[in-house]
């Protein structure tokens, strides 16, 4: 395949699998089926569903996957792919749990450590974001709609950041669940830099795009996160000009690391 069969392939099994989560979602009979993995975060039947049909996708592509929710193979085995796809079948579940609406899905691809294309889902706003070589963008599709024709999706995008993003104020958007007195600290920081300071909060990758798109301008994470939580949101913030880095070096993310928890990071 191609880097635009790959985009659309990826579009398609974000929507797709937005589709399936809403289905258990919105079904007022459907027990999420919660259940506690290893690391005590939580796992439903919406992010294996999610994730079946992602796999079904990607698959054929024959590019190695690492899922949140698949088989984690160890780094002797990963150290050799120069590409792959990262995805997160269902990122924000513990919103999902909440039934706020701010959980999205993450397929991202990956080269020589690099996300160069990233795919972000939100299917309870409709709203989908990615990035590429081609840039950043922005469209709407409601996931009760039959799966698009993916060209005429590309060709209804704006491209970000929005032309209608700009604001008066410095706007933080922080996670709704992971608040850390570091993270404060930096708000703080930038109330001495800016006049006026906003902070907002958010679950998930929505953070990423919020900044990618121009609704706000910064995302500090001095929090634990893992490749599958930031790879789309990074492709889709860098291919709009944004930064990605770490904040202890200033240097852009790598993926496909030894180690998949990510350091500490700032969107920018």
């Amino acid at each position: 395949m191609n880097t635009t069969q790959l985009l659309h392939t990826a579009l398609l099994a974000a929507i797709h699998a937005g589709a399936d989560i809403m289905h258990i979602y919105t079904d007022p009979a459907q027990d999420f089926g919660i259940e506690k993995k290893a690391d005590n975060s939580p796992l439903t039947l919406a992010d294996k569903a999610a994730h079946t049909r992602i796999m079904s996708y990607l698959s054929p592509t024959h590019i190695p996957i690492l899922s949140e929710e698949g088989k984690h193979l160890p780094y002797s085995d990963r150290q050799s792919w120069t590409q792959l796809w990262i995805v997160d079948p269902l990122d924000g579940t513990k919103e999902f749990i909440k039934k706020n609406g701010e959980f999205t899905v993450n397929i991202a691809l990956v080269e020589n450590h690099t996300p160069v294309m990233g795919v972000i889902y939100v299917p309870a706003l409709g709203d989908l974001y990615w990035g590429s070589a081609e840039g950043a963008f922005k469209t709407h599709h409601p996931y009760e709609q039959p799966l698009p024709d993916p060209e005429t999706l590309v060709a209804s995008a704006s491209s970000l950041p929005l032309a209608d993003s700009q604001h008066d104020d410095y706007v933080v958007v922080a996670s709704r669940s992971h608040l850390t007195p570091e993270t404060q600290l930096y708000i703080d920081e930038m109330q001495k830099q800016h006049p006026r300071v906003r902070t907002v909060s958010s679950g998930s990758s929505i953070k990423i795009c919020m900044v990618a798109e121009g609704t706000a301008d910064s995302y500090p994470r001095f929090a634990p996160t893992m490749e599958w939580d930031t790879a789309a949101g990074d492709a889709i913030a860098r291919s709009a000009g944004r930064n990605v880095t770490d904040a202890n070096t200033g240097k852009p993310l790598t993926y496909n690391k030894e180690n998949l928890l990510n350091p500490w990071f700032l969107v920018d």
